[in-house]
């Protein structure tokens, strides 16, 4: 059998599963084929086994979130009817072979909005990267600097300023908004609609990447290879601390200089409301100027030099 035609058959299988354990079983098929995918290094497989899985996580928390509006499903906490309790026969998560951690997960994966979901696989799908739990969550969490709508978040001009002032100026934003430039001022900025990746940058580059994944990651390993090809002069890149991680790995074996910021950003949103993300951020420096970005940027955290 076919990649593909395993593919086809898991997708029929998942749009025909009305119960939670079918679904269940169909996502541990998919774990199993993931794993044997990842050992056979075949990166197709992978692809479609992620897909898969991820797809029945968020039918199976679909699920889920409706037997526990029809209270088909007893929430852990007991039933508060003392005299219905030793008769209670609905199914406990212990009988899907389901934690309560999953089924947290996946009812927050459920409640992703579909468009944005998609977008996010298909966004992988062109790269045959794996698809995840936690990126998938990291779209109703997180900030996307570029995007419009509810996700629009922007820097505080404090740290643009420091980065003007490291840099000598701003000369490219590759993922901004025409209200972010206002207060970054780039000569040249790309927005979400003209797709930064596709484009040429130059000389100075301030970036505050969109955080969902795969985005993040293509963003931050171009502004790498532009830095390296000589594309671009200086950069000051502003993201998640999230140095576990192969591209921030990558950022941090090419960057000149990096600030680990005390406390956390907020961002501002559209309405000029305050915000801090889930978790901290880092400052990387790309150029020769150490000594200049140290100056602007030790007010903000420690100031590490990789070595």
């Amino acid at each position: 059998m076919t990649d593909l035609v395993k593919y086809e058959a898991a997708r029929h299988a998942l749009q025909e599963a009305h119960s939670v354990d079918e679904v269940k079983d169909i996502r541990d098929k998919a774990q199993a084929m993931l794993a044997y995918g990842k050992q056979a290094k075949d990166t197709e497989l992978i692809w479609i086994a992620t897909d898969i899985k991820i797809r029945a996580e968020r039918k199976a928390g679909q699920l889920l979130l409706e037997m526990k509006l029809n209270g088909e499903r007893d929430s852990g906490k007991g039933n508060r009817n003392p005299i219905l309790k030793s008769q209670d026969t609905t199914p406990k998560l212990a009988d899907f072979g389901i934690s309560k951690d999953q089924s947290s997960r996946w009812q927050k994966l459920a409640a992703v909005p579909e468009r944005k979901f998609e977008q996010a696989v298909a966004a992988a799908k062109e790269i045959q990267a794996e698809v995840t739990t936690a990126s998938m969550l990291r779209l109703n969490t997180t900030h996307v600097s570029h995007n419009s709508g509810e996700n629009e978040w922007y820097t505080p001009p404090e740290y643009i300023n420091a980065a003007r002032s490291a840099m000598g100026d701003i000369d490219c934003d590759p993922a901004s908004s025409a209200i972010a430039n206002k207060t970054v001022k780039a000569e040249i900025y790309f927005t979400e609609k003209e797709n930064g990746l596709a484009n040429k940058w130059n000389g100075r580059v301030w970036m505050n990447p969109p955080y969902a994944q795969p985005l993040c990651q293509q963003f931050c390993s171009a502004l790498v290879e532009k830095y390296q090809a000589k594309e671009i002069e200086q950069a000051c890149v502003l993201v998640n601390n999230a140095t576990e991680t192969v591209w921030q790995q990558e950022m941090l074996s090419a960057c000149a200089a990096v600030c680990f910021v005390k406390g956390r950003v907020r961002f501002i949103d559209i309405a000029g409301n305050p915000g801090a993300p889930l978790q901290g951020q880092v400052l990387l420096y790309f150029g020769n100027s150490v000594t200049t970005f140290k100056k602007h940027f030790e007010s903000f955290g420690l100031i590490f030099v990789p070595i």
